[in-house]
């Protein structure tokens, strides 16, 4: 950075940095000159995008790129006159953009991501432009009250597994009163209008003691906490896909293969409103979400696998 350009800095309004479609995506950037110095022009871009990339042969291959915002403003100077002085100090200049409706949230992957950022360019007469850009987090909300009713109602799985002739066989049941906060996630990245590949990641899980032969374990309430993550389905985005179930596996002690019970959930932002839920709960909206930005610039080919 030029010794007179002392900062050169994208602010938000919002200190948390999360935004939900439909708000005013409001700040400022913040320019400090230790000498009067000429600019052709500042400008500010908000760019939303969706990528779906894979590693071949330690060769990235870009499979599929969408857009979700893409604007552009000139903050500083006009088309066709000349350059604007700004005198030593601090300079402030304003910015209020609103976010369309429907954008998927923010997400990163493996193997894809949902970001947005905000890109601005300080452009000297004599061709020399600075950069700088910052990442906001877009959380778009999922209102179970909105879903089909099936999801406010309970719903169970039950199993009975027959391991061999000698050591019996294995009865499984699980109820929930509804969807829930629970783990296992499955993610799909999808390129060209096809599912390119399958991502699998345990959110969090419980582990009990192993059972008797003839006995039986309840589990009673049991909760489990979620890290933040963004809802399902990621909708809004063509591109990736994020689906929540729930699995209870059972590990016999013999050499048969583990019993899995796999239970599909939805992973919402706003609760159910019924008698169970207290007056004064809030939209559970994540704390902590990515806040970089993947800076891959490749260009898009084939989705062809080699």
């Amino acid at each position: 950075m030029s010794r007179k350009l002392l900062k050169f800095l994208i602010l938000f309004d919002n200190p948390s940095l999360l935004y939900i479609p439909g708000q005013f995506l409001t700040g400022r950037v913040l320019v400090e000159l230790d000498e009067e110095t000429p600019f052709h022009g500042l400008f500010l871009s908000v760019v939303g995008e969706g990528c779906v990339r894979l590693r071949s042969r330690g060769q990235e291959r870009l499979y599929d790129k969408e857009s979700y915002i893409d604007f552009r403003i000139r903050l500083l100077g006009e088309t066709g006159q000349g350059p604007s002085l700004l005198s030593p100090g601090i300079h402030s200049f304003p910015y209020k953009l609103g976010l369309p409706l429907g954008l998927p949230s923010t997400f990163l992957g493996k193997h894809g991501w949902v970001q947005y950022f905000c890109k601005a360019a300080l452009k000297e007469p004599s061709g020399l432009v600075h950069k700088n850009q910052q990442v906001f987090i877009v959380m778009s909300p999922i209102d179970l009250n909105l879903e089909p009713p099936a999801i406010a109602q309970p719903f169970h799985c039950e199993i009975e597994h027959k391991l061999n002739c000698l050591t019996g066989s294995v009865k499984c049941k699980i109820r929930l009163n509804r969807g829930g906060f629970i783990p296992g996630t499955t993610i799909q990245y999808t390129g060209n209008g096809k599912v390119v590949y399958t991502e699998r990641r345990e959110l969090a899980s419980l582990k009990r003691p192993r059972i008797k032969a003839g006995g039986k374990d309840e589990w009673i309430n049991e909760k489990i906490e979620i890290p933040p993550c963004p809802p399902t389905n990621l909708r809004g985005s063509h591109l990736i896909r994020i689906q929540y179930d729930l699995f209870f596996v059972i590990s016999p002690r013999s050499f048969d293969k583990k019993i899995k019970l796999q239970l599909p959930i939805l992973i919402a932002t706003y609760p159910l409103r019924d008698g169970t839920m207290p007056r004064d709960s809030k939209d559970r909206y994540p704390t902590i979400l990515p806040t970089y930005r993947t800076t891959n610039d490749t260009k898009a080919i084939s989705n062809k696998q080699q």
